[in-house]
């Protein structure tokens, strides 16, 4: 029976994590027990500890050494992300007590990487021994990780959220869209499009119910036509690029901000189709009740200045 979360709380310790890590890796007590500076009798000990602490028996006992069950791999796993954090922890400490630097976790949608890639610039410029991490993903993706506390803000939309009032808002702004293929396409040399002209093409697009799926579903219904068949599903910049790049048959709807450095390279082309409807605005997103840290105030200004600029 898995114990109480006060029970695991209260009994595990930080070195107990140090120690699953290092017997992943080394898949050796002997050599794990090295890593962490106490004996192979320690080690033991600290394993049945925590194996009795949470109820469950987390490796298995080969001829190869120990190797982690589904339990010891998922236990692992947090392990990992609660040593990365204490290391963030103390990175930011730090930062304050220096009166510079810290640190910032930022969540950010495909088409608001370009205005974020600029405000950081300048504040980094501000705050050069500033440490940054940068997460691609989806709107919904980004709320889950802004509720477990591992973003400082989120550059997305709250309107895929059942909660949407749990979160603070500010600077809404919109992503013009435009339609993009290889420069090999059948159209990529026309002046002029409609839709239907595209109907019969593969389409990259976002998954189903988001935003900027939502708009090119409208899109589609509002020209009275059906939605392309047998699209190719992704919500990432790199893979979208990527499979154009790849196929001159393929089109998509991407952010203007995002796709101009492939257009301007001659990567790709701007399909001349105009597209009727507007996606939905996104929006800096924090935490309500959550006081700032110096980092994330710091870049709100920088995008909020922007916008006003």
């Amino acid at each position: 029976m898995l114990p109480s979360l006060t029970t695991i709380i209260s009994r595990l310790r930080l070195k107990q994590l140090r120690l699953l890590i290092a017997l992943d890796e080394f898949g050796s007590l002997h050599k794990a027990a090295e890593s962490v500076a106490i004996t192979q009798p320690g080690a033991t000990r600290a394993l049945h500890e925590i194996e009795s602490t949470l109820g469950s028996t987390l490796f298995e006992r080969t001829s190869k050494g120990l190797v982690a069950n589904d339990l010891g791999r998922c236990v692992i796993r947090y392990a990992r992300l609660i040593h990365t954090d204490v290391a963030h922890l103390r990175e930011e400490m730090l930062g304050i007590m220096q009166g510079h630097g810290g640190r910032l976790s930022i969540g950010v949608i495909m088409g608001a990487v370009p205005v974020l890639v600029e405000c950081l610039a300048r504040l980094r410029a501000k705050q050069p021994e500033l440490s940054v991490e940068i997460v691609e993903d989806t709107s919904a993706r980004l709320l889950a990780l802004l509720d477990e506390g591992r973003l400082d803000l989120a550059i997305c939309r709250t309107s895929v959220s059942k909660h949407p009032a749990a979160y603070d808002c500010r600077l809404r702004d919109q992503e013009p869209l435009i339609v993009v293929a290889n420069t090999g396409h059948r159209f990529a040399a026309s002046e002029t499009l409609v839709l239907s002209d595209l109907a019969d093409s593969r389409w990259v697009v976002f998954p189903v119910n988001m935003p900027m799926r939502l708009t090119l579903e409208r899109e589609f219904r509002e020209a009275g036509l059906n939605f392309p068949t047998y699209p190719i599903e992704t919500s990432s910049t790199f893979t979208t690029l990527s499979l154009l790049l790849q196929d001159p048959q393929l089109v998509a709807v991407m952010p203007v901000d995002v796709a101009r450095m492939a257009v301007t390279h001659g990567m790709l082309v701007h399909l001349p189709l105009e597209l009727k409807s507007r996606s939905e605005p996104y929006e800096i997103v924090t935490r309500q009740g959550v006081a700032l840290t110096a980092p994330t105030q710091l870049l709100i200004d920088e995008l909020t200045h922007q916008k006003q600029g």
